[in-house]
């Protein structure tokens, strides 16, 4: 008699951590006063380590992206990132609905104190369905890649008329480790007065939230809009990758 045994498929291992409790078990008021009082704001550790060597690797499995950008091409700096495809990676997409409910709560309050409008429906599924109306139907979460010499130059993620206020890029490598340089760079245009500029060193496994365009200022004539770009310094040795979750689609 034969003996047969059954093929089995190797599956990739799902993320060690549970990305939606660690950004539930966040401090969301003091995330909050952070961002209202210099543009962005530093979470607690939302990926373990081999979660992020995980993430990272994704980025040699072409069949993962939609598109690849080069940076020093277009200009944008040097460097390299991939735009994800549909089906996100589960940790990405776990990380994407986690953020959006209590992001949202702080996209109405800066809404309502600009005197603008709060397109943003409960869901996050909602709001990608008036994404993709539209004409905004293209998944928006990028991985980054830099090596030695490479850098970001300042920016805004806006990629049509609708947009969400707030964004996340998560670090996927350890600075000193894995390379050297890379502070992620927020420089705030203030009204009537010259630039601020903040520098952060974003710990692999934790999430830097920033506004995408502009956040709201106090002034002597009540709340404005002030004008906000980011970048990543030059990345002096090594790589550095990094995830970017922005929460409206191109």
């Amino acid at each position: 008699m034969t003996t047969t045994t059954p093929t089995t498929t190797k599956r990739r291992a799902g993320p060690t951590t549970v990305p939606a409790e660690r950004v539930a078990a966040a401090d969301w008021t003091a995330l909050a006063g952070e961002l209202d009082t210099v543009g962005c704001a530093l979470t607690p550790r939302l990926l373990a380590p081999a979660d992020c060597r995980a993430l990272s690797a994704l980025y040699d499995e072409a069949e993962r992206f939609r598109s690849t950008i080069d940076m020093a091409r277009h200009r944008f700096g040097s460097g390299q990132y991939r735009y994800f495809a549909d089906p996100l990676p589960e940790p990405v997409q776990a990380l994407r609905e986690a953020f959006y409910p209590y992001l949202l709560k702080i996209a109405r309050d800066w809404a309502d104190r600009l005197g603008r409008p709060a397109p943003w429906p409960d869901t996050l599924g909602e709001w990608l369905t008036l994404c993709h109306k539209a004409g905004q139907t293209k998944p928006s979460q990028i991985l980054l890649r830099y090596g030695a010499g490479d850098w970001n130059a300042l920016h805004r993620d806006l990629f049509g008329e609708m947009v969400f206020p707030l964004q996340v890029v998560v670090g996927l490598d350890e600075q000193g480790t894995d390379y050297t340089g890379g502070e992620f760079l927020l420089v705030e245009q203030r009204p009537r007065a010259q630039s601020r500029g903040t520098t952060i060193v974003l710990p692999q496994g934790h999430g830097l939230i920033f506004t995408t365009r502009d956040r709201p200022v106090r002034s002597t004539r009540g709340w404005s809009a002030g004008p906000v770009r980011h970048g990543v310094s030059t990345v002096r040795s090594g790589h550095r990758h990094s995830l970017g979750l922005v929460f409206h689609d191109a």
